[in-house]
């Protein structure tokens, strides 16, 4: 192992945020500029982006074009030297207050489940927040309900590490559970379905739909019916956007062949 240096401005008590933000969840990326050390080029090349509150934003675009990186400049993962420009959230730019404030305020769904060698309690709550009729109220709506109640151990389970005594889907679902539990007005999902059944990725995008109605959702995503039913989608094509707007003027427009569509079978199975 090794040491790391810890996060610079991981806590600073004189430069929060007002206690309720954010409060609507409205994204803007302004010229934003990013790279993953300052001797390095951008990856992302000068983003000009506005999210309106509640809005679900579908992001596509080839490996490389820098989609992933959007979230990783959203949870400030690279030092603020080496980026430029601003994102601000609720009018409040995200480098004038400290990592634990800015993270804490985001929930995330990641492509790879993560979860715990602990308990399921603990997967779904690790900060004790819940009680233990909220969890299960958050299992009933990923439909978990049933089969952890047929558990003797219920909420006390043990998860193996990397919840290898789970199916991937099932990790998915207790991922999503964690999520609701969490008060957040922005959700970013990093192709959370792309490893899954198709029955738990409808469940999944089903769940999304009616259970976070009042939050900013953006997903990455290689497949079309994944984001196709998105407010708007973006298109990311070498660090920058080349295309904004609704789904049909985004899909359906000829020049944006940064689209990842490899042929006409794959077009049929809906992947991007």
């Amino acid at each position: 192992y090794s040491r790391l240096p810890p996060e610079p401005d991981f806590y600073n008590e004189k430069q929060k945020p007002p206690s309720e933000w954010p409060t609507k969840g409205k994204i803007e990326f302004k010229n934003y500029k990013f790279r993953y050390r300052a001797e390095l080029e951008p990856v992302l090349k000068g983003i000009n982006l506005d999210i309106e509150p509640c809005d679900k934003v579908g992001i596509c675009g080839r490996t490389g074009a820098g989609k992933s990186s959007i979230f990783q400049a959203l949870f400030r993962l690279v030092d603020k030297s080496a980026t430029e420009g601003q994102i601000c959230i609720d009018d409040i730019d995200i480098n004038t207050i400290s990592l634990s404030d800015l993270r804490s305020h985001l929930n995330i769904i990641p492509q790879s489940p993560v979860l715990f060698s602990n308990t399921l309690r603990y997967n779904l709550d690790p900060f004790s927040k819940h009680s233990d009729e909220e969890l299960w109220i958050a299992l009933a709506m990923v439909q978990l309900k049933d089969k952890m109640s047929e558990i003797s151990d219920g909420l006390s389970i043990q998860v193996a590490e990397y919840g290898s005594n789970f199916s991937v889907g099932e990790c998915q679902l207790i991922c999503v559970a964690r999520a609701l539990l969490k008060p957040s007005k922005i959700l970013l999902i990093d192709e959370a379905t792309a490893n899954i059944d198709m029955h738990t990725d409808k469940l999944i995008q089903q769940v999304i739909r009616e259970k976070f109605s009042a939050q900013t959702v953006l997903t990455i995503a290689h497949r079309l019916d994944t984001i196709q039913h998105s407010d708007k989608i973006v298109l990311i094509s070498d660090g920058l956007v080349k295309a904004y707007g609704k789904p049909t003027d985004v899909l359906d427009d000829t020049k944006n062949d940064d689209i990842d569509l490899d042929d006409t079978d794959e077009k049929k199975k809906g992947t991007l």
